[in-house]
């Protein structure tokens, strides 16, 4: 990632806000540290000269001023940046988890979840430090130091030419040092990659490995994966101290050069007091935002690695998008909104779906009407998830399908936005069954829930059961109706024409699976397009009409 990454300007637009004004907050500093040194130099050479107190008293006053009124920037600089920020970062975090979403469970499927959620996660929270530190010292550097030389150079130009002179050399070393603290910062965040990924396993394994009896032998695995990232981590502590050293050392050097020929030169008389006074005062104040810029960038550099990571994952979605309005044959196409058909009517016209080269369906048309149970059956393997992925807009496919909307179709709605959705996992997390149901959603209700569990056929559930990591205390079936009950909230709480269910009764017994029939086709019956994927005889049987994919026919 380069200093200023125009990636960053065109994911988080916020921060272009924030870098407006902290060049304006950083143009107004460099003119109070001009100040400052102008009148310090000038209450030392009038006291020396034999003025009285009293007449320096307006000095004084504007000096307080000056210190005052630089205060109050970098409080503002200071609050500018974490604001910025914290929006910023918000603003990135939303696009990538959008872009995920676009690219869909195809795409994550082909990559590693816990390397996504590290960058979504941690990865972004690290660029805090990007944010607040680094960028605000590259702002000052950018405008304050240039105007700082100017005025040194007009002052005494022996010692602007000095520093013109030096002050390239800190930038150098700090290149050099960039370089290597970004390798080395890389291989820690690729082992704390392999840390997250590491326990994820273990984690997701623990019921088989605590089976076999060798649930001890992953904590010697995961201890040389934490010893790894400990010895990453001081690694880069030691570049990034070394570094601080270097850079410290140039600019002092640099400075005590600008000292030495100004001493040299008042004892000489070919420089005034007033001069090489103001010019010491101005020579560190040059060089202070190049050497913040060291420190301020190691503290960044984890942020740095991890928005490598989420910038790859916006253009590539970016791609995608710019390829399909291209017209490109390797693009995705999308469901479409159709005003001609009746609310929630799904028309699918010779669609075909490929995964890694290999026929998910091909050439397949269906149509599914609102007020019907509906079944999408077929033998395993025969496409039925392809099916569903390209209706819901996760995955390429060629072909054409159409969502009803109505004469009257929704402003500002996607497809997707007309289709509730259960998948065949039911991904719960930690809380509440309550909490899960209106998981996505924007507002909790209660009554609702209660409705979506019962229609969901398990009202033996209470909304205030906690549930642990990943749906922990509950069966098969509890889990899968939970997921089926949060697919019922979102259709009520945004008035879904569409119910998909992805083989909801699979681990439900026979009379549970008879209750759940009996409440989808009460949803059907009100109105809405049900469509549920199933191999299920029950299912079958009590559906109105039968989609069959593969070696069945149609009913």
């Amino acid at each position: 990632m380069r200093p200023l990454d125009r990636r960053l300007l065109a994911y988080a637009s916020v921060a272009r806000t924030m870098l407006g004004l902290g060049g304006i907050l950083a143009c107004a500093q460099a003119v109070c540290i001009v100040a400052f040194a102008w009148i310090v130099t000038q209450l030392v050479v009038r006291a020396i000269a034999g003025e009285r107190l009293a007449e320096l008293g307006g000095l004084l006053a504007v000096l307080v001023a000056v210190v005052a009124v630089r205060g109050l920037l970098l409080w503002l600089a200071d609050l500018t940046a974490t604001r910025g920020g914290a929006r910023s970062i918000g603003q990135l975090r939303a696009s990538l988890l959008t872009a995920i979403g676009r690219l869909g469970p195809s795409w994550l499927a082909s990559r590693s979840t816990a390397d996504v959620t590290l960058t979504a996660g941690r990865g972004l929270d690290a660029l805090d430090g990007y944010f607040t530190r680094y960028l605000p010292q590259l702002v000052m550097t950018a405008i304050a130091t240039p105007l700082i030389v100017v005025v040194m150079l007009v002052s005494d130009p022996t010692s602007g030419v000095i520093v013109i002179v030096t002050l390239p050399l800190i930038p150098l070393f700090m290149v050099l040092v960039g370089w290597a603290t970004q390798a080395a910062q890389q291989r820690q965040w690729e082992t704390l990659g392999r840390l997250s990924r590491a326990f994820l396993d273990v984690v997701n394994g623990l019921a088989t490995l605590k089976l076999f009896g060798r649930e001890h032998r992953q904590v010697d695995r995961i201890r040389a994966v934490s010893d790894e990232y400990r010895v990453r981590t001081m690694r880069v502590l030691r570049v990034s101290f070394l570094s601080g050293f270097v850079l410290e050392l140039g600019a002092s050097l640099s400075v005590a050069i600008v000292a030495v020929e100004v001493g040299l030169r008042l004892l000489s008389g070919d420089l005034t007091l007033g001069v090489g006074l103001f010019v010491l005062l101005l020579a560190p104040e040059a060089f202070l935002p190049v050497r913040n810029i060291g420190s301020s960038y190691h503290a960044a550099t984890e942020g740095i690695a991890a928005a490598e990571h989420a910038f790859s994952i916006l253009d590539e979605d970016k791609g995608r998008g710019a390829a399909a309005d291209r017209g490109e044959r390797t693009t995705r196409s999308a469901p479409r909104l159709d005003p001609t058909l009746a609310d929630g009517a799904i028309v699918i016209d010779s669609v075909s779906v490929e995964y890694g080269g290999v026929d998910g369906v091909r050439d397949f048309s269906a149509r599914f009407e609102p007020g019907a149970l509906t079944v999408v059956a077929g033998p395993s393997g025969a496409g039925k998830s392809s099916l569903i992925a390209a209706l819901l807009g996760f995955t390429d496919f060629d072909g054409d399908i159409r969502i009803g909307v109505g004469e009257h179709p929704p402003r500002e709605r996607e497809p997707r936005d007309l289709v509730a959705w259960s998948g065949q996992r039911p991904a719960l997390s930690a809380g509440t069954v309550g909490e899960n149901i209106a998981l996505g959603t924007d507002l909790y209700r209660e009554d609702r829930v209660i409705l979506a569990l019962s229609l969901a056929a398990a009202d033996e559930l209470s909304p205030a059961t906690i549930l642990g990591v990943g749906g922990a205390g509950l069966s098969g079936g509890q889990a899968q109706r939970i997921a089926v009950a949060r697919a019922v909230y979102r259709m009520l709480e945004r008035d879904c024409p569409v119910l998909l269910l992805d083989e909801p009764s699979s681990a439900l017994d026979d009379q549970t699976e008879a209750e759940l029939v009996v409440r989808l086709r009460e949803l059907a019956a009100a109105g809405r397009t049900v469509v549920v994927v199933s191999h299920r005889a029950a299912v079958i049987g009590a559906a109105d009409a039968v989609i069959a994919v593969g070696e069945l026919s149609h009913a």
